[in-house]
């Protein structure tokens, strides 16, 4: 996992999770991370939202088997599908891409080489992810043409990087891991 660069300036610290449509993936990576960012008490450091690489969806809410995984793993939810637009990478600290195809798109996307280097892939904060000998290993397979299982899946994976992430999120923001309890 590479280390987050140090955040801009402004307060709070702002994290867009990204998949294709936004309505599977990225809303609840960010459900789960949004979970997180508020049990570790950084709610006023830290903005987490997502949007898509595509506009099919939006406008629309999230894909009802994320809501009822969501809902089923005691997350709240509140979305409205968007497309990711370049010109947001001015005021995101990192983009967390949910596949290495979102990756490599957004990379593409940003206007500049310190713009590309806020996108990372969300497996990569996961400890127990393996990248695998073509790399794909640290993607979050999209679950949308699945039943049930694959979106749990895929909330599994959210939850094993999630962690990572925050920690990352922590050192950027210059603060220590709170101790375990």
């Amino acid at each position: 996992m590479e280390p987050m660069s140090a955040p801009s300036s402004r307060t709070p610290l702002r994290v867009c999770f990204v998949c294709t449509g936004n309505i599977c993936r990225s809303p609840m990576a960010e459900s789960v991370f949004r979970a997180r960012v508020e049990e570790a008490g950084l709610g006023a450091l830290v903005v987490a939202d997502s949007a898509g690489t595509g506009s099919w969806h939006e406008g629309d809410g999230a894909d009802h088997r994320t809501v009822a995984v969501l809902r089923a793993g005691g997350y709240g939810y509140e979305h409205v599908a968007r497309q990711f637009q370049p010109e947001w990478f001015a005021g995101l600290d990192l983009v967390i891409a949910l596949d290495s195809g979102h990756l490599r798109d957004l990379r593409r996307l940003a206007p500049t080489p310190e713009d590309a280097a806020k996108v990372r892939l969300l497996r990569s904060y996961d400890p127990a992810a393996d990248a695998g000998a073509d790399g794909r290993g640290l993607d979050v397979p999209d679950p949308y043409y699945g039943d049930l299982s694959g979106f749990e899946t895929c909330l599994e994976m959210c939850e094993a990087a999630a962690d990572g992430l925050l920690d990352a999120v922590r050192d950027a923001l210059g603060r220590e891991p709170a101790p375990a309890p």
